[in-house]
């Protein structure tokens, strides 16, 4: 008879030990954990305090000698799972008792949506929470880049200091657009990509930015644009098409072996746009908000 080895997950407040111990794991499908990969980065590289106030927590799922899963937490935010194989209920299971212990008000989770809803039924049975489906998002990885043509009026420029502001308002106005909290504070956002060259403008034929595209670091050789915002008096008009292609070529041109984004499916819109100009469903993410107890 074969016995399973007991899931155990492994914690710490270090994103390099993070990164270094479930690298093997995080790197064997990049694109999957994606947003673990460039956040654990991002917390590596500009402190542990960028997304929040709260001490991030990291964590790797080992059976036996072999890591299987990854998570992270930066408070006050949703706790970010990769995706888990089927029958890996007993590790959801143990993940909902490490973080019941050590982060009692969980707002929620984010992962594929088998996984999510997994990890919710598990932190139910240990809270009595229950939880909704908030949002529902599905990751595409970039084909055969096919920018529109005609392309609209303009062209594109990567952001500088001098956007700052400009910048900032659009990083604003983006997350409210989504109804979501904002990860990272607006002006903190921009310092981050402004160091690497990490946001391009498209700027009509006078000058006027019109729509912004950003995009992630280089890391398992995966780039992920995000995000793309239009304000809403410029769109339709092609502009967030012209500037997603412009950075998805920019990131392959770069060495990138893989462009990704998430997209909001209930906005058939920006699906639509980012399908003609090449990319294509990879697997559907989800949101999930638990209810408070009590």
């Amino acid at each position: 008879m074969t016995t399973t080895a007991r899931a155990r997950w492994q914690l710490t407040a270090d994103p390099a030990e993070f990164l270094d111990r479930a690298h093997a794991f995080l790197h064997a499908e990049p694109a999957l954990n994606t947003a673990l990969l460039t956040v654990a980065d991002t917390l590596r590289r500009r402190g542990p305090h960028v997304y929040g106030d709260g001490d991030p927590v990291f964590g790797w799922l080992v059976r036996g000698a072999e890591v299987r899963g990854a998570f992270l937490r930066t408070p006050p935010h949703r706790v970010a799972l990769s995706p888990l194989a089927a029958g890996e209920e007993d590790a959801l299971d143990a993940l909902a008792g490490e973080l019941v212990r050590i982060a009692p008000g969980l707002p929620g989770v984010m992962s594929d949506r088998a996984t999510a809803a997994g990890f919710a039924r598990a932190w139910q049975r240990h809270t009595g929470a229950a939880s909704e489906e908030n949002l529902r998002q599905r990751l595409y990885r970039l084909g055969t880049l096919a920018p529109p043509a005609p392309a609209p009026p303009g062209a594109a420029r990567i952001a500088a200091a001098a956007d700052r502001e400009l910048l900032a308002r659009w990083h604003r106005a983006f997350t409210e657009d989504i109804g979501e909290r904002a990860l990272m504070d607006p002006a903190e956002w921009v310092d981050a990509r402004l160091a690497y060259g990490g946001v391009t403008l498209w700027e009509t034929p006078d000058g006027t930015p019109v729509s912004m595209a950003g995009v992630n670091r280089l890391i398992a050789g995966q780039v992920r644009v995000a995000p793309v915002y239009t304000p809403a008096g410029h769109r339709a008009r092609g502009y967030a098409a012209a500037v997603t292609a412009e950075v998805s070529g920019a990131a392959l041109a770069a060495g990138a072996q893989e462009v990704l984004l998430f997209t909001d499916l209930a906005n058939p819109t920006s699906n639509g746009v980012y399908q003609r100009v090449g990319y294509r469903p990879v697997r559907d993410f989800a949101q999930r908000t638990f209810t408070a107890t009590g």
